[in-house]
């Protein structure tokens, strides 16, 4: 795919992290693609749900295949504005994910580059392609924004 379908669904990604925020939620967004086509979207909402499982990525994964009648998501693309934790990746190697692009890394849960390479891990069935650092500058000063407003200065 060309930078430039990166960027624009990115952007997507992004869009999507701030509905997270807006709903008090770490701002992380993801849209999950197949030809050209959207077939599922998230945001975080663990906290609103209630659910450690509402991860962006896990609220794509669930939303395309209910549309698509399959948990099988082969030839499809997961746009993310932040590296996958473990569990995350884990579920987009049983769905069949064929690419993963992310935009900022996660330097203490990143699983798939940073603190763990899971797509690399011996004894799986399916490989998950991997492109990291689309517009990850402005994927992590939203994360960043995020958080230093939540946080209270310190002296």
């Amino acid at each position: 795919m060309h930078d430039q379908t990166h960027t624009h669904w990115m952007e997507h990604a992004l869009a999507l992290a701030e509905r997270a925020a807006a709903e008090g939620e770490v701002p992380v967004g993801a849209v999950l693609l197949r030809d050209g086509e959207v077939l599922g979207e998230g945001w975080n909402r663990p906290v609103s749900t209630n659910d450690p499982t509402a991860h962006a990525e896990i609220m794509a994964l669930r939303e395309a295949a209910q549309r698509i009648g399959n948990y099988r998501l082969t030839g499809a693309t997961l746009y993310v504005t932040l590296e996958p934790c473990l569990m995350c990746a884990g579920a987009m190697v049983h769905a069949r994910i064929e690419r993963l692009v992310y935009g900022a890394s996660d330097p203490k849960r990143g699983a798939v580059s940073s603190t763990f390479h899971a797509f690399e891990a011996q004894g799986l069935n399916h490989r998950v392609a991997l492109q990291g650092g689309v517009l990850a500058e402005r994927c992590g000063e939203r994360l960043q924004a995020f958080f230093r407003a939540r946080r209270p200065p310190r002296f």
